[in-house]
């Protein structure tokens, strides 16, 4: 079988290396980054749709996980019509707002390419485990084991907020703490539960990194691994694949004229 039959297994971007993965949405984000013209971010938005089968997500999962991108894009689309560019014929015009062709150009250039940056990014994490990018960060980029085991320790904890804001949640409940009814309230009862959220953190973050400096996690000494962490030919594929899509983003925009580079 192919590598490139391989890859389109369901779900073989589960079985990617995590660092494979990392560089070829880094490369993507970078590249996307530099223009702010909606092409070149609409031809990577259509080329990833065409690759994400291969992640192995249903569409349940895709929709649940990227539905901050779906508030975020909408949310600066319209912000950026209203009170962006005002280059080009003015299309509506309501006091100290107007939308013109250039805002609209920029809304739509901007929309997609939070799509088009974000979606690769949701992509790698719902389908890498911590522990293998931690491997992968130390054996095939030879970053320093502190650094490593450090952020693997904070991303384990990510996962407890939420159990950890439903049980401040029902502790409050327990204790029938009262609050003012209505949007102040809420806010207020918000407010209160995100402070505490953030004492806890830090007081569990405070207890793992003495805990961990007393097992030795912090030595320079030599380490060894319990999983080998290999990049071969899949690897190479999916981040050839990164940067295929990211020339042909660029290639698009270069001959429909659109480039527009973001320091010119």
């Amino acid at each position: 079988m192919s590598v490139l039959s391989a890859i389109r297994a369901p779900g073989v971007v589960g079985r990617v290396n995590p660092v494979a993965k990392l560089l070829a949405a880094l490369v993507l984000g970078v590249v996307l980054l530099l223009s702010i013209d909606w092409v070149s971010a609409g031809t990577a938005l259509v080329l990833e749709a065409l690759l994400l089968p291969w992640a192995g997500l249903s569409l349940r999962q895709l929709v649940t996980r990227t539905a901050p991108l779906w508030v975020a894009a909408p949310a600066s689309v319209v912000a950026t019509a209203l009170y962006g560019r005002d280059d080009g014929a003015v299309l509506l015009h309501l006091g100290f707002v107007s939308v013109t062709e250039g805002s609209l150009s920029l809304a739509g250039a901007i929309g997609l390419r939070i799509l088009a940056v974000g979606i690769p990014g949701i992509v790698l994490f719902a389908t890498t485990d911590p522990t293998d990018l931690a491997d992968g960060l130390s054996q095939v980029l030879r970053l320093p084991s502190r650094f490593v085991l450090g952020g693997l320790a904070g991303l384990r904890l990510v996962g407890l907020f939420m159990d950890d804001w439903r049980q401040l949640a029902l502790a409050r409940r327990a204790r029938g703490v009262a609050d003012a009814g209505g949007p102040i309230g809420a806010l207020r009862r918000f407010g209160q539960q995100a402070f505490a959220l953030l004492v806890l953190s830090v007081r569990r973050g405070s207890k793992l990194a003495t805990a961990m400096e007393a097992k030795g996690f912090g030595s320079d000494a030599p380490r060894t691994w319990a999983r080998p962490s290999t990049f071969g030919a899949r690897d190479v594929t999916l981040v050839a694949l990164g940067v295929v899509i990211a020339a042909a983003a660029v290639t698009a925009a270069v001959l429909a004229g659109t480039w527009e580079f973001v320091l010119a």
